[in-house]
């Protein structure tokens, strides 16, 4: 078995990282056998190194090696590319073709980007998995492949599996072993040796000069997100050997190329395969909603309110006024609508939040403002745009729609339940 070094050195692998050399000791060690393996990961944190890697070391390093993206090729071509198909089996298929499992009989298939497989396509492949048998678009006849499967993906499968996109039990026939790739913004010890690798290679290609990075330009670099990981790093070298005139680098020209600014949405897509991701900008994305909601619906409110009571006063409202001001006033829940009622702006201020609700005024009372002129509409209060509280109430909502199950509040909330356990504990909502 090699060593970790030696494979770094043949795979042209930078980088010293606890989680970079966990992730290629673990590919070492699973080599040798036949199980299958899921490589989680971002896009462009170098995945495709993984099967490689075990392919390489393993007693099938001699047959066939394919790679697969599953995400380029057409749902409807996909099951003749991979299982091949009979000559006849659909329009267009004038001749018998053998499909990738069949070609890589003994050998490796590498899926990159898994999760985008269609669901008719993922039935055949867990047959294959369990039994390494197929059939060919078109065909009758079961075939047996012996194919060492090793995939990649950087979806969220817990929450694939939670909407419908992917088995559950291929899921886990897939992950026998997981093998977690970190992204570049976690490794930043290795950014400055990733740079000055591919600006060697890059000198060299385009016989220029290398690029050299001042102190403050390195520092630049290792607080950057870099939302395309390795494959982004590899680009903006590449780029500036071939546009820079001068070869040192400063944080001033890298923040021509990579403003710091734009590393925030990077922070908010972590995924790791089971169900966790960044939440900053998912919940700051729910604040602006509510915020902008709850303005709209004020304004609609007092508009239509200052109207009814200019133009009409207390006359009877038709039917018709009453459905429609009962779908843009909802009464607090321990109120009950009386349909001869009509609707006025009370302030509500209490701990949570200042908000006007409409308070039900019954014709009983109705005689107390007879007179237009005798009507005194309190001057609304500023509405609070406090995100806390807004935050709370909505979390509130979500619990109660659902019924308290956290995870459908979660993804109704459009945040992971890691942070929506915290939200709960922060405001003390656990009954």
């Amino acid at each position: 078995m090699a060593d970790l070094q030696s494979i770094k050195a043949r795979f042209g692998i930078i980088g010293n990282f606890p989680a970079l050399n966990r992730a290629l000791e673990k590919s070492i060690q699973v080599a040798p056998t036949d199980i299958s393996v899921l490589v989680i990961g971002e896009s462009g944190v170098g995945k495709e190194f993984i099967p490689k890697i075990i392919h390489s070391e393993s007693r099938r390093k001699h047959q066939p090696y394919i790679v697969v993206n599953c995400g380029a090729i057409p749902e409807g071509t996909i099951d003749s590319e991979l299982f091949g198909h009979e000559k006849g089996a659909f329009t267009g298929a004038t001749s018998t073709r053998k499909g990738y499992f069949e070609v890589a009989d003994g050998g490796t298939i590498f899926l990159d980007e898994v999760g985008e497989l269609p669901l008719q396509t993922q039935v055949r492949l867990l047959r294959v998995l369990e039994s390494g048998e197929f059939m060919k678009v078109g065909s009758s006849q079961v075939q047996k492949t012996n194919v060492r499967i090793v995939a990649a993906t950087n979806v969220n499968m817990m929450k694939a599996i939670q909407d419908g996109r992917f088995r559950e039990d291929l899921y886990y026939r897939l992950n026998t072993v997981q093998i977690d790739m970190p992204p570049l913004r976690e490794r930043k010890g290795d950014i400055h040796l990733l740079f000055r690798k591919f600006a060697i290679d890059f000198a060299e290609k385009y016989r220029m000069p290398e690029l050299r990075l001042t102190d403050d330009a390195v520092a630049y670099l290792e607080n950057y997100a870099f939302p395309g990981n390795i494959r982004q790093l590899r680009n903006l070298v590449e780029q500036m050997t071939v546009v820079e005139q001068n070869r040192e680098i400063n944080s001033v020209k890298l923040a021509e190329y990579i403003p710091m600014n734009a590393n925030l949405p990077a922070v908010v897509s972590k995924t790791n395969g089971t169900g966790t991701s960044g939440d900053f900008g998912s919940e700051r994305e729910i604040m602006y909603k509510v915020l902008f909601d709850m303005r709209n619906d004020i304004n609609d409110l007092k508009s239509l309110t200052s109207e009814l009571i200019k133009s009409r006063g207390n006359a009877d409202l038709s039917s018709q006024e009453k459905n429609l001001i009962n779908r843009i006033y909802t009464p607090e829940p321990q109120q009950s609508a009386n349909p001869n009622s009509l609707l006025y702006f009370e302030n509500n201020n209490n701990n949570q939040s200042q908000v006007h609700h409409p308070t039900i005024i019954s014709e009983d009372e109705d005689h107390h403002y007879n007179d237009v002129e005798d009507i005194e509409i309190e001057e609304a209060r500023p509405e609070s745009l406090s995100l806390q509280n807004n935050e709370k109430d909505l979390i509130i909502k979500a619990l109660e729609k659902h019924k308290g199950r956290r995870n459908k509040a979660a993804d109704e909330l459009g945040i992971s339940q890691r942070t929506l356990y915290r939200k709960i504990k922060q405001y003390n909502l656990e009954e």
